[in-house]
């Protein structure tokens, strides 16, 4: 249950579009991957929204991570302009990592954002949205660590 989110706009230069930065989302969960993707797709709002997509659970709808729809997920949200992979917990980020130490399984300019699930994930896509660099997604990506709720 990974795949596209709700939101796969920014489909690159066709028709002079922007290239936007493409997020996924890894959750040990396909339903709290998709739920976060839908929630950052929505709330960022009106217009072109960068590509999102849900890698959740395990191929045959367990909990757990599975690197093979990591990979299809990246490739399926890259426009061109890198793709930024926020992880829930400890696996899912080992999972990344060892993705990205392949160095042929993930798209170029694929990389680890460290930054809370549901604030980074929210604040990735609508930083993206807008049409910002990978470096400018991952720092609004990071900055959700110091979001004060009192």
């Amino acid at each position: 249950m990974s795949g596209s989110g709700p939101a796969d706009g920014g489909q690159g230069d066709a028709g002079g579009q922007h290239k936007l930065v493409g997020v996924v989302l890894v959750s040990h969960s396909a339903a709290v991957a998709a739920s976060v993707a839908e929630l950052a797709a929505g709330l960022a709002g009106g217009g072109a929204t960068a590509p999102v997509a849900a890698a959740g659970g395990t191929e045959d709808g367990g909990l757990g991570t599975s690197s093979e729809l990591i990979a299809a997920a990246a490739a399926g949200v890259d426009r061109g302009a890198g793709v930024a992979l926020l992880a829930d917990l400890g696996s899912a980020v080992l999972t990344v990592k060892a993705l990205l130490a392949e160095g042929d399984e993930l798209p170029d300019g694929a990389r680890l954002v460290d930054a809370p699930f549901v604030e980074g994930a929210v604040a990735a896509v609508v930083t993206a949205s807008a049409g910002a660099d990978l470096d400018a997604v991952e720092a609004a990506a990071v900055e959700a660590y110091t979001y004060r709720k009192v």
